[in-house]
């Protein structure tokens, strides 16, 4: 059986999503032990130009909920980017793999070769499915987990590459 979409997809973004929340729980323990302030990391930058904490983790969840939707030729679901607290940060990510969860393989038959179009201000992208997946998708997913991941620990947190990682699948 060939390597498919579905596979190379949701399986790694919802195993990510909840080594994240697992990252999100070990950073509030340990800030409320060290009675360190949960505002200044959800506001945590490394740079000013850069997203805040919050930010990175609602761009991971829009990144995964969109690639599924686009991938399997839906609509994708608007999330409001409203959190302000690691409590709602951690619903916004069991809301997102809830959301993974509820796909199936077949709707990511011909994935590969579905054309998907990103509508931007000034312009848009398109993409066979392959290359959004591949070139845009997983790279951004990373990066934002990175960048939450690298906000935490710049702050103090004391998460590793394992926590990143988690265990290994099942």
């Amino acid at each position: 059986m060939p390597f498919t979409i579905y596979e190379a997809a949701i399986p790694p973004m919802i195993r990510s999503l909840q080594n994240l929340s697992n990252i999100l729980d070990k950073a509030v323990a340990q800030a409320k032990s060290e009675d360190k302030s949960l505002d200044a990391l959800l506001e945590a930058r490394l740079a000013p130009d850069m997203f805040p904490f919050t930010r990175q983790i609602q761009v991971v969840s829009d990144t995964a909920k969109g690639a599924a939707a686009r991938l399997a030729g839906v609509e994708p679901p608007g999330f409001p980017d409203e959190e302000k607290t690691f409590p709602e940060l951690q619903q916004r990510i069991a809301k997102t793999v809830d959301y993974l969860k509820s796909f199936r393989t077949a709707q990511f038959d011909g994935a590969e070769d579905r054309t998907v179009t990103l509508k931007f201000p000034n312009g848009e992208m398109k993409f066979s499915g392959r290359e959004y997946l591949t070139g845009f998708v997983l790279p951004n997913f990373y990066f934002h987990m990175t960048a939450a991941y690298a906000l935490l620990r710049h702050n103090g947190i004391a998460v590793g590459k394992m926590d990143y990682l988690g265990p290994p699948p099942a």
